[in-house]
């Protein structure tokens, strides 16, 4: 299998009690677009892909019992232009606010909230430069 050059190779992957609540705050409070939405019988989100600038990240719902892939809450950052103008929004729509537009030493503007499960979003204008990866990865 070959991946493909062009596409992120890691994709942040989060569970939720109410996966729907989750998908709600996050395209419409957030922005984050929704692309591929799976749904059980019951209604309940299986797997749904969201996509921000050139990344994905994955949801689904949280099921009763242990599961590998239920591991807590989480802290996920994401590289924006516009901090001020989407802080602006996020708080409009009755965001939780963890704390507001900063500068910060190393010349990110960033701000973050909590989603309605409790993880943290952050959003600043710092985007990492790619690192290399290993041969044979």
């Amino acid at each position: 299998m070959t991946l493909n050059e062009k596409s992120p190779t890691v994709y942040p992957t989060l569970r939720y009690p109410d996966a729907s609540a989750a998908l709600e705050f996050l395209t419409g409070t957030l922005g984050l677009t929704a692309g591929q939405v799976y749904r059980d019988g019951d209604g309940t989100i299986a797997h749904a892909e969201l996509g921000w600038g050139n990344g994905i990240i994955m949801i689904g719902s949280w099921r009763e019992g242990a599961d590998a892939f239920d591991s807590g809450r989480a802290v996920l950052y994401l590289a924006t232009a516009d901090p001020d103008g989407l802080h602006a929004r996020v708080v409009a729509a009755g965001a939780d606010v963890v704390h507001g537009p900063t500068d910060q030493d190393y010349g990110s503007r960033e701000f973050a909230v909590r989603d309605p499960e409790g993880n943290v979003w952050s959003f600043g204008t710092y985007q990492p430069d790619p690192i290399d990866a290993p041969t044979g990865t």
